[in-house]
């Protein structure tokens, strides 16, 4: 296996554009590679390029009448058809989402295949991680569901176990689904409480269909969780299931609308929590996958003061050479971040915050919202993989 590590990216990816009002700005992406070139990240990855995913690969997880659709009303975006999520509010049509989309999934597919193969011990796709898209349905922003399709990729090159974890704020209800009755597939997601977030899915209770038990895990989180919160209950739930689990390699999602200045969540994360964040898998990678790990960006609608910071730290992190919290953004990407955004960069790659966390072993409060869902998730899902949940 090659000790290098991989940024799968195409300038054609930022085509993915709901247009100038929506949230999901292309533009994040532009901002976050350019930070990363200013910062000397991406000397320490190797640049691949992405081609679009063939018709049969996006069949291996979407439906063939709802690939069709996309194709077509990609040829005419003034329809729609609200039957498969195309050109509600969330998913508006725009002219060429077919390619946009298929490139977003054929990125993730050379980056499952890099990390599958041993090409690369870890690889990335920052535009990826759309991971509401629905075998038939787009949803939540989400055309085509690239992370899926990188894992079935792997799953059909002989993959035996494979670990998703969604650090997304919103529910990572599209992969679960898709993998739901695959035992092969272990699915968990730490996200915002579907009581106060869309999609509305990802309560403790969803654990995997007859015969998949335990391969869907959910961390529902209360709304307002900051840093040591969030990492609480990551560690006393992902590590412990991901070794008895034991997988074979890692794929992530690293969507940071869990940031706390991010306009769509109520989650409370700072940029330095959100880099220990992907510091701790990547560290489970190491012990459990041999470092085997695929990583994808996802929401985030900060797009100055966030997005680029966040996912310049997860690139630098992938790389293997991570940026000191303290690092400073270079004037030039500030200067450019002034002429395209009318808006002042910020200074510095952190928050200010230390990513500090209350272990579970430490004790559980029983009055506290966060520590009675820890407490559901574990008693829902470690006896299904063999766990005792009282430890």
């Amino acid at each position: 296996m090659d000790d290098r590590a991989a940024v799968v990216f195409d300038e054609h990816l930022t085509d993915y554009d709901f247009g100038p009002s929506h949230p999901m700005a292309p533009i994040r992406v532009k901002l976050t590679m350019a930070l990363a070139e200013e910062l000397g990240v991406l000397e320490d990855l190797d640049v691949v390029g992405a081609r679009p995913a063939t018709e049969r690969e996006l069949l291996s997880v979407h439906t063939p009448d709802y690939v069709e659709r996309v194709v077509n009303l990609s040829k005419h975006p003034t329809h729609t058809d609200a039957a498969h999520g195309l050109g509600t509010e969330d998913n508006p049509v725009f002219r060429g989402m077919h390619d946009a989309s298929a490139l977003i999934a054929g990125a993730s597919l050379e980056a499952a295949r890099l990390v599958w193969t041993g090409e690369r011990k870890r690889a990335i796709n920052v535009s990826g991680g759309l991971h509401h898209a629905m075998p038939g349905r787009a949803s939540g922003f989400c055309v085509y569901n690239d992370v899926a399709m990188g894992i079935q990729w792997m799953l059909d090159h002989g993959a035996q176990k494979i670990v998703y974890i969604d650090v997304d704020a919103h529910h990572g209800d599209g992969v679960q689904a898709i993998f739901y009755h695959d035992p092969r597939v272990l699915t968990i997601s730490l996200h915002e409480s579907p009581q106060t977030l869309f999609p509305g899915t990802g309560y403790s209770t969803e654990v995997g269909a007859e015969g998949a038990e335990g391969s869907a895990v959910n961390v529902p989180l209360p709304p307002g969780t900051s840093d040591a919160g969030w990492l609480r209950a990551f560690h006393a739930v992902v590590p412990p299931i991901v070794r008895e689990f034991a997988p074979e390699v890692i794929v992530s999602q690293h969507g940071c609308d869990s940031h706390m200045d991010d306009p769509l969540t109520n989650l409370m994360l700072s940029v330095d929590g959100q880099r220990a964040s992907y510091l701790a898998v990547r560290d489970l990678a190491e012990e459990v996958t041999a470092g085997r790990w695929l990583a994808t960006g996802g929401g985030g609608y900060a797009v100055v003061d966030v997005v680029p910071r966040a996912w310049g730290h997860l690139l630098s992190i992938v790389s293997g050479h991570p940026l000191p919290p303290e690092t400073e953004t270079p004037e030039a990407w500030r200067r450019a971040v002034e002429e395209l955004r009318g808006q002042p960069a910020p200074t510095r790659m952190t928050d200010g915050r230390r990513a500090l966390y209350r272990r579970w072993e430490d004790g559980y409060d029983p009055a506290s919202w966060l520590d009675r869902s820890i407490q559901a998730t574990r008693t829902e899902t470690f006896p299904l993989i063999g766990l005792d949940p009282s430890y």
